[in-house]
């Protein structure tokens, strides 16, 4: 018996805004300093965008970049771009002018609305877009998020760029906007970190982010009602799903421009948050900036963070809890639309079909020892669709039926999934495997590291040895030899690094994730062992 308009309905998490603002019209949706914004409000703006963007062109398929931190305009996009049967792309703000020109001509972006720090990063990327195309380069149509609150320098406007709010008025708040046809159809392009090699379009559909938002809220456990900071990047993976989850659950949005702890403790005591999603990183700053009177005030109520982006080290989760915060490790890529596992208790989400640690030749799952080695595959509904124009690309990431992860794990007798490594990250010394998470677990125990990472560096007799990339605690002072001097004494003695380079700061990706790739070329660059100095 076929499927018809009365058992049917495609699934898009679009629908989660029109069910808030019909059942909690007046609850605040979304909150940036001194504006707020209810969720009926939230509606008619979405719409408004939905039909501005129609109105100039803008159809189905076509691709809106946005370049913008978490303002409010930024939470809208997620859901007015796709009501116009546009897809998103949510641009990395820390990216430079060439690679934000390469991604804008590999999608073919048709509209970028951009924030108005970030003008001098749009406009050189166009400027080299239009070099590259020629005279065939149709340039997009600039829309400017002017935001009260911003410090910095006023840059100047593209021509012909209009004002984000003077954009919205043009719009219908009563447009008519319309679910897909087919809920498969792509609702985001999320543009791969590039930690492991050149960025890569990841397409999302609308049903596989409708099961993640509800995945998310049960997994989590989140509550009707909720009051979520938005400490994770909005673009990175559509802000993991959070946009439609929070709708889905008539929660509040509090938005940060920056992601600072001062901003983070100022924002729990006057909202009340519960929940928030950050890197390792961000935990690290919190612990490092916490006070006394800080500690007081959050032991008596219990705020859930969602980490991942890298292996929190148990020291700084330790910390981090001591200090009143509930923290969730999970793991997920943006392939799987964000966190899809929560990792220490080896549990998938809902709505994640398939999950197994395989033997990378054989598939077949390795034995739940804590000791075989596999890389952790997924399936179902909640895997990207496929790399926009790269199908040799989708078809190797797709071998044997599974998404290949790239990572690299154990899985415990407890369920626990362990991830050892990304594959190219382990390092091969002397035949022995070395995993750099490992390392860094211990460099994370010294009482005077802040940060720390692990990466190959040729060795001449090992072939590879492990240098350390590490920074320190503020005020707090330790060096090279006193850091291998701790190594030695936690750490057999080929895990432990043959260097140690201190830095003022790592280098990260715009989501937290320390940019190993990065590092590697720094390694490479420095020599022997003997031409490592303190940076």
């Amino acid at each position: 018996m076929d499927l018809g308009e009365a058992n049917y309905a495609p699934l898009s998490p679009l629908v989660f805004l029109e069910r808030a603002a019909q059942i909690h019209p007046q609850r605040p949706a979304v909150i940036y300093n001194s504006r707020r914004f209810t969720w009926s409000q939230e509606l008619q703006r979405c719409r408004r965008l939905a039909s501005a963007l129609r109105r100039r062109g803008i159809g189905p398929g076509d691709v809106v970049a946005v370049v913008a931190p978490n303002v409010p305009a930024m939470y809208e996009v997620q859901f007015g771009v796709p009501m116009a049967s546009a897809v998103l792309n949510c641009v990395n703000i820390r990216l430079d002018q060439r690679t934000v020109a390469t991604l804008f001509h590999h999608s073919g972006v048709k509209a970028v609305l951009v924030d108005e720090e970030f003008l001098h990063l749009i406009s050189g990327a166009l400027r080299d877009w239009t070099a590259k195309a020629g005279t065939l380069f149709q340039a997009p149509f600039v829309v400017v998020i002017r935001d009260e609150f911003f410090q910095g320098m006023e840059n100047s406007w593209p021509p012909g760029s209009s004002d984000y709010e003077d954009f919205l008025r043009e719009g219908d708040p009563s447009f008519e906007w319309s679910r897909p046809e087919d809920e498969t159809e792509t609702i985001s392009v999320s543009y791969t970190s590039g930690t492991t090699a050149s960025p890569k379009g990841v397409m999302l559909t609308h049903r596989g982010a409708y099961l993640s938002a509800l995945s998310e809220c049960v997994t989590w456990e989140m509550k009707h009602g909720c009051i979520y900071l938005w400490t994770l990047p909005l673009f990175h993976c559509n802000g993991w799903c959070f946009p439609w989850a929070v709708a889905a659950l008539a929660g509040t949005n509090i938005c940060l421009r920056q992601v600072t702890a001062k901003g983070i403790f100022a924002a729990i005591a006057e909202h009340n948050v519960t929940n928030f999603c950050a890197a390792p990183t961000v935990l690290s700053t919190i612990i490092s900036a916490a006070t006394g009177s800080t500690f007081s005030r959050l032991q008596h109520r219990q705020v859930r963070i969602m980490t991942a982006g890298a292996a929190p080290p148990a020291a700084v989760l330790a910390k981090i809890e001591a200090l009143g915060f509930h923290v969730t490790h999970v793991y997920g890529l943006t392939e799987t639309y964000g966190a899809r596992l929560k990792a220490r208790q080896g549990v998938k989400y809902v709505g994640l079909d398939g999950l197994q640690v395989l033997n990378s030749e054989t598939l077949e799952p390795v034995a739940k020892d804590g000791v075989t080695i596999g890389e952790v595959c997924m399936r179902g509904n909640m895997v990207f669709k496929g790399y926009l124009n790269n199908p040799e690309a989708t078809l190797e990431s797709f071998r044997g039926g599974w998404f290949h992860s790239g990572d690299l794990a154990v899985w415990h007798p407890d369920g626990y999934i362990e991830i050892k490594d990304r594959a190219k990250d382990i390092i091969i010394s002397g035949g022995e495997n070395i995993s750099s998470l490992e390392v860094e677990s211990i460099l994370y125990r010294h009482p005077a590291v802040l940060e720390a990472a692990v990466v190959a560096r040729p060795d001449e007799k090992w072939g590879e040895s492990p240098c350390a990339f590490v920074s320190l605690k503020y005020g707090v002072r330790s060096n090279e030899e006193e850091i291998l001097s701790f190594c030695r004494q936690h750490l057999p003695k080929f895990m432990v690094p043959k260097s140690v380079v201190i830095l003022a700061a790592l280098d990260k990706t715009a989501t937290g994730k320390i940019q190993k790739q990065v590092l590697r070329s720094k390694a490479r660059a420095f020599g022997s062992v003997k031409q490592i100095s303190k940076l």
